[in-house]
């Protein structure tokens, strides 16, 4: 029986199913341009066979879901290169700092040295050079518990009793083999962009961006990220809530109520200790700077570290950089021809200062509030500091300094704020800070603005080039890294954006990172928000909080 295959536009009628490999032109197989493909929209391996009338397009380095199918091979690759070489060494990936990978020596007796990065880096580029087969297996549930206790992954059989599967899908290269939740390339020769760095006590394993048009970007060092991530594993170790499997077993053994206040605990161990940094400098600091991407909880964070400083006898005013918006005729476009709203040359910088400096030395300032409708400012909000009454600033450049060029350093305390956690499927695999995030905004739109998932996912791209160019770069420049992570969050998350992602069609072009999504939130059990209180930073995504201008 024959079929209908559309590649780029082209039909082609064939007689038997067919490799998406070998459907490529030969000059393009050799070259090992594309990494993956969509076939009627539904991301597949170049080994899938097609048997069926499909339209399919071909994913270079330039798809976020084609280096997502490249980063995974890419672990796959390392974690053989370190297990052919160092047999009883478990290692750990990250995402970490500068869009990096950090490889964690999990025997606190091994330090990542000179002499370990070379023999790694030469086994890595030794295996892609061979360009080995990977090939996918299907094994039953039962058969994959055998290999894995055979391979000692402890991490893996954890997760394996939440698999709502029946069957695991392995991947074998000679007599290596890893499950990495995620397709792979046909063979570790298309691996060839990547670079391994010595990172003490660890490694920083680099690879292609699809933000980056397949380039590898620069790394840049960043401490203070690199610090908050530390400690967030380490305190996730702590309380056992480092890998899915543990989380699900925490909620399980330990009970909903105990979980949920034991990572509210630690949201209000670091308001304290904010509130008290804050409070030892009261007398120089006049402005407290509040900036962090898309979905961090700043609002909810705003609200409560104000009653924070109030219990301290300190009396903040809030004002928001939206409100200096210039005019629409004023603002700058963006490539799309459309205003460029989250561009600092959006703001009426001079009138932002003015006002900072006037209200700092002790004069009464009418502040605006920009009518969105209207689309220009209003006026009628007089204000007047007291003593111990700092200005907490909340928006995208608020850590600029090129919004404040008038106000100095001193007078100002910059808190940056995301969710930076460390939490893994298993060893091998990673979740996503970015993915939660985009979770969290998901919920959030449809429960607020009754938006679809498939808006949110459209406006995500520009999202996140916005983040990177206005708030990534300032980030290392905060005197307080607010980690807004809460470890129960994904568990209650899931009864929220599970009926979103699965109503996406599979016709919709957002029907991949859908699949994506689903393919992490299903390994989590449910968790009712019954206990989550009305003033945490969960309930500004989910609804119910206490404050009102959230």
């Amino acid at each position: 029986m024959s079929y209908v295959v559309k590649i780029n536009g082209e039909a082609r009628t064939l007689e038997k199913k067919a490799s998406l490999l070998s459907l490529l032109s030969e000059e393009d197989s050799k070259a090992k341009k594309y990494i993956a493909a969509k076939v009627n929209n539904k991301t597949r391996e170049l080994e899938y066979e097609v048997y069926y009338d499909a339209e399919i397009e071909y994913l270079d380095c330039s798809s976020i879901d084609a280096m997502k199918i490249y980063e995974a091979s890419l672990r796959y690759v390392v974690a053989m290169a370190f297990h052919n070489l160092y047999p009883e060494l478990k290692i750990r990936f990250a995402y970490n700092v500068s869009r990096s990978i950090s490889i964690h020596l999990l025997d606190p007796k091994v330090c990542s040295n000179t002499n370990m990065l070379i023999r790694v880096r030469k086994e890595i580029q030794r295996l892609i050079d061979e360009d080995l087969p990977l090939v996918r297996m299907v094994v039953p549930n039962e058969e994959a518990e055998k290999i894995y206790k055979e391979r000692d992954y402890q991490d893996k059989m954890d997760l394996l009793k939440y698999r709502p599967e029946k069957t695991v899908h392995f991947y074998r290269c000679g007599e290596y083999m890893n499950y990495m939740y995620c397709r792979l390339v046909p063979s570790t020769g298309y691996l060839t962009k990547w670079k391994l760095l010595l990172y003490a006590p660890g490694f920083m394993l680099q690879y292609p961006r699809a933000e980056c048009n397949g380039e590898i970007p620069t790394f840049e060092d960043a401490p203070t990220f690199m610090r908050t991530l530390k400690e967030s594993h380490d305190w996730a170790k702590i309380i056992s809530a480092d890998t899915v499997g543990k989380i699900n077993e925490k909620i399980q053994k330990a009970g909903p109520v105990e979980f949920i206040n034991l990572c509210e605990a630690r949201h209000n161990r670091m308001l304290c200790e904010l509130g008290q940094l804050i409070e030892d400098d009261i007398d120089d600091i006049r402005l407290i700077f509040i900036a962090g991407p898309s979905s961090s909880g700043k609002t909810t964070f705003a609200n409560r570290l104000r009653i924070e400083l109030l219990s301290r006898g300190i009396s903040p005013i809030r004002i928001s950089i939206d409100d200096y918006y210039l005019e629409k005729s004023k603002v700058p476009l963006g490539p799309d021809g459309a205003p460029d709203l989250e561009n600092i040359a959006a703001l009426d910088i001079e009138q932002f200062n003015n006002d900072m400096v006037a209200l700092i030395s002790g004069e009464e300032v009418d502040l605006p509030r920009f009518d969105f409708e209207l689309g220009h400012q209003v006026f009628g909000r007089k204000v007047k500091l007291g003593k111990n009454q700092p200005i907490i600033v909340e928006g995208i450049h608020a850590l600029n300094d090129a919004l404040t060029p008038s106000i100095p350093n001193t007078d100002k305390f910059k808190i940056f704020i995301s969710p930076q956690a460390q939490i893994n499927l298993d060893d091998h695999n990673p979740v996503s800070l970015t993915d939660l995030r985009l979770l969290r905004r998901l919920v959030r739109d449809k429960k607020f603005r009754g938006a679809p998932a498939e808006e949110t996912f459209s406006m995500w791209p520009s999202v996140r080039a916005g983040e990177f160019k206005w708030i990534y770069a300032h980030q290392e420049g905060a005197d307080f890294v607010f980690n807004s992570y809460l470890p129960y969050e994904l568990p209650v998350m899931k009864n929220y954006a599970m009926p979103l992602l699965t109503a996406i069609d599979k016709d919709s072009p957002y029907f991949m990172i859908a699949e994506r999504l689903i393919r992490m939130l299903k390994y989590f059990v449910a968790l009712e928000d019954t206990w989550v209180p009305s003033n945490s930073l969960m309930r500004e995504f989910i609804g119910g909080s206490c404050y009102k201008d959230v």
